[in-house]
């Protein structure tokens, strides 16, 4: 075995087993403490107590967090690849935007649940077919007309919202403002995250070489042969989907998909082999930190989830930019 690959082997580990103890923290900690034995007894249902705080509220809460962070950062990878810009990250485009402005109409009208999820999520489609639709020109998609549009779009939704926010009643105001900070107190339905998140790890994997030739350049990239019309349509559409159902589950959870892809890319490199897998790995344990964090920070209150995201963030991406520029 080579050093490099037993450099990758070593990496992979130590983030496998920081995923599992954050795991085992978030099912461990909250305002009933329990213990490793209480917890081992309420999973196999020798403490019914245990077993129903686990199993209805932390389990649901904890894998809905590791989905949700382990997709945003894999659709943060897929833009920067798309863009071939550094600060791209999946709520650049207005999809967030598009989701949040459907989803506080909704919930303006007195729908919840289902209802709210739904609209947030025709929301985020609608987002993306418009700027798809607007950036297309007559030399096709450039990534810097997908970029200046998906901004554009984005700056339009957010005064829309700000415009929904003003017309929310203070009983409304409250539950809208945890959603677009990012919310999983409701989280009760992980599994289709976490099926999304295996499935688009399964389809990224065997285009690891085509994302590769594409982030060095679309001249390069037809040189050699890829099919790039058909690779920037697929990533868009893929990226766009993976942050439409994060975003309709958690609410917007920001910085990432814009920060996870910069850390695993200093440790492993620009080989999408490795940076996708490790992105998802490093982006659940993160959500999955922030979320445990939310909880118990100011228990019995609890904090939105994105807002701690971007606390933790903004410093970590500026020290990110000022090492690159040494």
């Amino acid at each position: 075995m080579s050093a490099a690959t037993r450099r990758i082997a070593s990496l992979y580990g130590l983030l496998g087993l920081a995923a599992c103890v954050a795991f085992a923290l978030s099912l461990l900690t909250g305002s009933v403490m329990l213990s490793p034995a209480r917890l081992w007894d309420g999973l196999m249902g020798g403490d019914a107590l245990a077993r129903s705080v686990i199993v209805d509220l932390r389990l649901p809460r904890t894998l809905t967090a590791f989905a949700a962070g382990g997709l945003l950062a894999m659709a943060g990878v897929l833009m920067q690849v798309l863009l071939r810009n550094p600060l791209a990250d999946p709520f650049v485009m207005g999809v967030s935007g598009g989701a949040a402005v459907a989803a506080l109409t909704a919930m303006l009208l007195g729908l919840a649940g289902v209802a709210v999820d739904a609209c947030a999520t025709l929301g985020a489609l609608a987002a993306t077919l418009i700027v798809f639709t607007l950036a297309h020109g007559e030399g096709g998609w450039t990534p810097t007309r997908l970029l200046l549009t998906g901004i554009v779009i984005a700056a339009g939704a957010s005064a829309v919202v700000s415009v929904l926010l003003a017309m929310g009643n203070d009983a409304e105001l409250r539950g809208m403002l945890f959603w677009l900070m990012g919310d999983l107190s409701l989280s009760s339905r992980p599994w289709p995250l976490l099926i999304l998140f295996v499935v688009t790890l399964l389809v990224a994997l065997p285009f690891s070489r085509q994302l590769n030739v594409l982030a060095r350049g679309e001249l390069q990239a037809r040189v050699l042969g890829a099919p790039v019309q058909g690779l920037r349509i697929g990533i868009f559409v893929a990226a766009s989907l993976l942050t439409a159902a994060t975003v309709t589950s958690a609410g917007t959870i920001g910085f990432v998909g814009l920060v996870t892809p910069h850390l695993v890319r200093l440790m492993l490199g620009s080989d999408h082999r490795w940076v996708m897998p490790a992105s998802a790995l490093l982006g659940g344990t993160l959500v999955m930190l922030a979320d445990l964090c939310a909880r118990t920070l100011l228990a019995p209150r609890q904090l939105p989830v994105g807002a701690l995201t971007a606390i933790v963030g903004v410093p970590l991406f500026l020290m990110l930019m000022r090492r690159q520029r040494r």
